[in-house]
Parts: C-alpha cells; structure tokens; sequence
C-alpha cells in the first residue's frame, strides 16, 4: 500500500491529486467522542492539524486541504504568534518529522455568528506551502452536490478531552453516525440560543463525540473511495455527552464561499 501510494500519489499531490487517502490506512473499531474514542494508527489521518499557541498549547484542530490552506472553526481565534503543526501523532514526542508553519492569513466566514454559531467555518492559508508525503496529505472537499445521508458511518478525530477529562497526548477518532437535522432538532429542541440550521450537520448520540480541544477539527466520510471533509467540529453539550449529538459546520454548503475565498487569496 505505502509504495502504490508513494508510485501513484506523492509526484500528484501538488496538484490536488489523491485527497483523502492516506499513505497509512486508517484502522477504526466498530466502524467505535473522541470521549470513548480510540487512539488512531499512527499518521493515517495525515490531513490532522494541531493549531497550538506560542508557548505550543493545542487549543484546536484542522484539516489540510491543499499544501497552502487549512480549513478550521471560526470560533478558533487565532493569533499571528500561533502556528499549526502538521504530521503529528504523539504531542509528547520530539522524534516525529512535523512541520511546524507560520499563518500567513486568517479569514473567518464573514457570516460567522458567535451568538447563533452559523457558518462557524475558517480558512488559514499558510506562510508558506508544507511538503506533502506520507504522513501530510490533504483530505477532499465534500463537493455542494455531494449528499451524506443520515445513517452514514462517518470518523472524527483530534486531541481533545477523553472520558478522564484529560487532554490525550496521541491523536484520538472516534466512528459516529450522521444525523438528518430533523433527528438533530429532536435531541436539541430549542437549546439555548441557537438552533440546528442548513449550515450544521450533526453526529454521534451514539455513545461518542467529540469534546474540548477537538474543535475545527475534521469529520470525515468515505466518498467513491476517499476521505472526504463532511463536517468541522462546531459545538456540543458543554459536559461532553455522549447521549446528545455534536453538530458540525457543514461543508457542502459552505463550499461555495471555500473555493471563492481561496481564489481570492
């Protein structure tokens, strides 16, 4: 597998060539938040990023989506000092080849609404482009007319809080079905303030999620063969549970203003 990937994909990637399949093949339990989650094969999920602070604190994650850019949350604010760490599994470890990138511009949906959490979505394009290999590759990108139904098995995965509360060293996924976000409304209600809308899509309530420190990360689902970028870690119940859904930026219909931002830029 690894040297049909090397053959077929490394000399490509540059030109968007083989999103969403990893070098590494993902291994996922019951196909099993990242509370009750599993640790994941290392780098078989190379399009992972660590966004992390100066002082190298993770405080979200998110997905490589070309060498240049880097899809996230927008209420992962990040600041110019900060950088995102690219081929990491172990946050512990000092003998892992990452990659450590300067931002060069970050730009949140202009929509983006802190009070609603509507089109909670970023783009980061980076100083400078990353290499691309074995352990950094980006996921696709769910296209506007691409249809992931309720049902669907889908994986997501970062360094956020496990069942301990504690925030795991090596890189964690988790396998949740989608929702339809009528079955979504139906676990939500009216919460709080905001309300399940076209923008979300939602997963799990199935004894997983995703926690703290997860955020802007990927949820991935398998598409003619690919990894394909679904959803973007948003929001959830504030105690992590594991009964209630997480819901997700929704990637087809922000696409639109992904491809537009980047042509800009």
């Amino acid at each position: 597998m690894d040297l049909l990937w090397i053959f077929s994909c490394l000399a490509f990637l540059s030109a968007a060539h083989c999103c969403g399949s990893p070098a590494i093949t993902p291994v996922i339990t019951g196909y099993s938040r990242i509370v009750n989650g599993e640790e994941a094969v290392p780098h078989s999920w190379p399009w992972q990023v660590s966004l992390q602070s100066s002082r190298g604190r993770h405080f979200c994650g998110g997905s490589l989506i070309n060498e240049s850019w880097v899809l996230t949350a927008a209420h992962c604010t990040v600041r110019p000092s900060d950088h995102l760490i690219l081929g990491q599994h172990d946050r512990l470890s000092n003998t892992e080849d990452i990659q450590t990138m300067k931002i060069g511009k970050a730009i949140p949906h202009p929509h983006w609404d802190p009070y609603t959490i509507n089109n909670d979505i970023q783009l980061i394009k980076l100083a400078s482009p990353v290499n691309l290999g074995m352990h950094v590759s980006p996921v696709c990108v769910a296209e506007t007319s691409d249809n992931f139904p309720g049902g669907m098995m889908c994986v997501t995965s970062g360094w956020g809080r496990t069942h301990d509360s504690a925030a795991p060293a090596r890189l964690q996924q988790a396998a949740l079905p989608l929702l339809t976000n009528e079955q979504c409304k139906e676990h939500w209600g009216n919460f709080s303030r905001t309300q399940i809308s076209e923008q979300m899509i939602c997963a799990g309530a199935s004894g997983a999620s995703s926690c703290f420190g997860d955020s802007g990360g990927p949820l991935v689902c398998e598409n003619d063969g690919a990894w394909t970028l679904v959803g973007i870690v948003s929001w959830g119940r504030g105690s992590c549970s594991v009964r209630s859904p997480g819901v997700y930026a929704r990637v087809t219909e922000l696409r639109t203003w992904i491809d537009q931002t980047i042509a800009a830029n």
